[in-house]
């Protein structure tokens, strides 16, 4: 899509600069049309699925600290809480995963359980498998349809 040269104070709109900005907005209605590849859907628990314009969608990367400089003996559990910042119209669909910050035994045999995932944020618990030196934390993928 090409670019409109801005006008420059006290010049005349002629019909070449109306035909620019005609095709302008052209292009631009093209790429936003309403294909159907350009939706997605979320899948909810209590609402089914729900389906938007990608445009509308809002996809949320955050990281929270599970266990920072810790000692963990096997079987160790660590709860953890993230809030979005924004809300949801419903729940969204949320991937967590583990970050072993240390390189440690104990860091790489984690895992994580949601325990709860809102239309305002999640909480879980990350269960060590392994005893020793851990510092953890959690990257956190939501996609969802905002308010």
């Amino acid at each position: 899509m090409s670019n409109l040269p801005l006008p420059q104070r006290g010049q005349p709109i002629d019909l070449s600069y109306i035909y620019q900005m005609a095709s302008a907005f052209n292009d631009l209605s093209t790429q936003v049309s309403t294909n159907s590849n350009k939706y997605v859907s979320v899948d909810t628990v209590n609402f089914g699925k729900q389906s938007g314009k990608v445009s509308d969608m809002r996809i949320i990367g955050g990281y929270t600290t599970v266990s920072s400089a810790a000692t963990v003996a096997k079987g160790n559990t660590a709860q953890f809480t993230y809030n979005f910042g924004v809300e949801f119209y419903y729940p969204p669909i949320v991937v967590v995963t583990p970050v072993d910050n240390k390189n440690t035994a104990a860091g790489k045999d984690v895992y994580l359980v949601l325990d709860s995932v809102t239309t305002s944020g999640i909480s879980g618990v990350a269960k060590f498998n392994t005893a020793g030196d851990v510092s953890v934390g959690i990257n956190i993928i939501a996609i969802g349809i905002p308010k």
